[in-house]
């Protein structure tokens, strides 16, 4: 109806017009400016209405940053000064750990958490490596066991007491050897017990059994100089960035390539994390312009990123955390002192923006603290432990939702991993995969250690210490005279010597079966050799052989030295070819390996 009073409008004044201009070209001029003319009333709402997105929703929105106050501050700390790109600091919720700067060797600081404030300037030390340390980690499943690498090649394994070090600590549990150049990195099997990664200058990855000492599998397929390296929920893969410029991950087990893709183009280094059990990755480099970046990378495909974004123009390495319980990344540059925080989703674009912490002081380093050990009657969701790099300072940093109430928030806190093993090293060698074992923050926040184990190393006491001991015991002891004549100590020794031959052939009667054996042809000693070396022979007198006689074995037993050096000479021939065999046998394992790396890369 409006719109036909509308055009009876327009009409009437087309009329007027007409009737007013006379002259032709004004009245086409009039016209023209009517038919141009646009009126708010005859315009029509949109069919479809336009979604404004504004704020995402989030719980974790308005999280925020609480440095904690001086006086609980570790202050008077001489901390290292180390190019290499590690954190140089680690937690758990018994002590703190801290590489320090020394004149010769490689020392870190281990201090007890509750002992805050300025911290006595020859404090006691953890002093066994002979070059500068690199990286330090606590065990998951132990708090009094901490695992160092060093620039002297070697990994080492401590155990600090409950009250913290008493002394300066050089006895270790255990040193790993078998990197030919300095370790940089070192990480923790999150399922296994007693399994620990090792990454190196030499380009190699070594998986550790730290309860025999040896080397489970030496993964060999980095060209450069690693970068980081990062394990998945369960510890069934492990993904890797070199400077190549590559994104790996592997099979840790058999050291099998299952995807590998060009990471970022930079030149700077890349770090690399996994997203919990989401089947992602989150990498951080520099374009190939210096920008800094971060990207997501799907495990099984990492020919192109699902998402990539630049950060900032800095210069810092970008070091990043991840909370699987929230699903929240941490991305903290070394050399500034911003520490921005993303969402994890599993649509596109995977990753929200959420807000980030900012501090004039730059940090050299950041250690976390594991879930079981942060308060939750605070709200407290992440726990930073920030390596001042101007000042000798390591300040605690809390990630805080800000809610009102005080009471156990369920959303926030669900089950995280606890510290009992699902697996022995053992069980994850043969080939077994278990998630975590979880625990209840509510019920277990708690617990510091799965079980009561304390490690000591062995007492080994000097030869000579052991000699006087036995030394003084004998003289010690009391002499007992034997008043017996020497005819009856003769009969005596004579009985002992038939009963010692008649007692050694009929041990040698039961182990070569039936064969009589009544004579002895060499002396006791040549028969004990018999024994020791469990000489197994076949009969070749009659020219008999086995499957003749199976249901009567006979066995030649060697009636001299000559023999019995023949059949030793015969073993050892046959040991060579086994061993031969067995190398041949690895080599062509390797060469299969290589086969089915290619043509996983074709």
């Amino acid at each position: 109806m409006g719109h036909n009073i509308r055009e009876r409008e327009m009409v009437g004044v087309k009329e007027e017009i007409q009737a007013e201009y006379k002259d032709d070209k004004n009245k086409d001029d009039a016209l023209n400016l009517l038919s141009n003319m646009v009126d708010a009333r005859a315009c029509y709402k949109p069919s479809e209405r336009s979604w404004f997105r504004g704020v995402r929703s989030s719980k974790f929105r308005h999280v925020y940053g609480v440095p904690a106050k001086r006086d609980k501050c570790y202050d008077n700390i001489k901390i290292t000064k180390n190019a290499h790109d590690s954190q140089f600091c680690c937690v758990n919720p018994k002590f703190l750990a801290v590489v320090t700067e020394v004149a010769g060797g490689g020392a870190f600081l281990v201090i007890p958490l509750d002992h805050t404030g300025r911290l006595d300037f020859n404090a006691h030390r953890v002093t066994g490596h002979k070059g500068p340390v690199l990286d330090i980690k606590f065990n998951p499943f132990n708090d009094n066991v901490i695992a160092s690498c060093s620039d002297d090649c070697t990994i080492k394994l401590w155990h600090i007491p409950d009250a913290g070090l008493s002394r300066n600590l050089t006895e270790w549990l255990v040193e790993l050897q078998g990197h030919k150049r300095r370790v940089s990195y070192i990480e923790w099997h999150p399922v296994a017990e007693g399994v620990i990664f090792s990454a190196g200058f030499d380009h190699l990855i070594i998986v550790w059994d730290i309860n025999r000492g040896e080397a489970i599998n030496i993964i060999d397929h980095h060209p450069d100089v690693i970068y980081s390296m990062s394990l998945n929920r369960d510890g069934s893969l492990l993904a890797t960035t070199c400077k190549d410029k590559k994104l790996r991950v592997f099979e840790p087990r058999s050291g099998i390539v299952v995807s590998e893709g060009i990471c970022h183009s930079g030149t700077k280094a890349s770090k690399v994390i996994f997203l919990g059990d989401s089947g992602r990755l989150l990498t951080t480099g520099f374009s190939r312009h210096s920008d800094r970046q971060y990207a997501v990378w799907s495990q099984h495909d990492l020919s192109n990123s699902l998402t990539c974004e630049t950060i900032d123009s800095s210069s810092g390495i970008v070091f990043p955390f991840c909370d699987n319980d929230t699903n929240m990344v941490y991305l903290a540059g070394k050399g500034d002192g911003n520490i921005r925080y993303y969402e994890i989703v599993n649509e596109a674009p995977y990753i929200h923006y959420l807000s980030q912490f900012i501090s004039g002081n730059p940090q050299r380093g950041l250690g976390v603290m594991p879930k079981r050990g942060i308060t939750t009657s605070a709200c407290e969701v992440f726990r930073f432990y920030k390596l001042h790099a101007i000042r000798g300072m390591c300040e605690p940093i809390s990630m805080i939702v800000p809610r009102k109430s005080d009471q156990f928030q369920e959303d926030l806190y669900p089950d995280t991993v606890g510290t009992t093993p699902a697996l022995s090293a053992k069980d994850w060698i043969s080939g077994m995969n278990c998630p975590p074992v979880l625990i209840s923050l509510k019920t277990g926040g708690g617990i510091t250690t799965h079980k009561p184990r304390v490690y000591k190393p062995p007492q080994i006491q000097p030869a000579a210490d052991v000699n006087t001991k036995k030394k003084f015991a004998f003289l010690s002891t009391e002499t007992i005279p034997d008043y017996r004549s020497v005819d009856s100590l003769d009969i005596e020794k004579s009985q002992k010597t038939s009963n010692n031959q008649s007692t050694k052939i009929h041990q040698l009667q039961q182990r070569f079966g039936n064969v009589n054996i009544q004579t002895p042809r060499c002396s006791t000693p040549f028969y004990e050799l018999v024994s020791k070396f469990g000489v197994h022979m076949k009969t070749n007198k009659h020219n008999t052989s086995m499957n003749d006689n199976k249901n009567h074995e006979s066995i030649d037993v060697p009636n001299n030295e000559a023999e019995l050096r023949l059949v030793y000479a015969r073993q050892t021939e046959e040991l060579r070819l086994v061993k031969l065999q067995l190398t041949t046998s690895q080599r062509r394992v390797k060469e299969l390996e290589e086969q089915i790396r290619k043509l996983q890369i074709h």
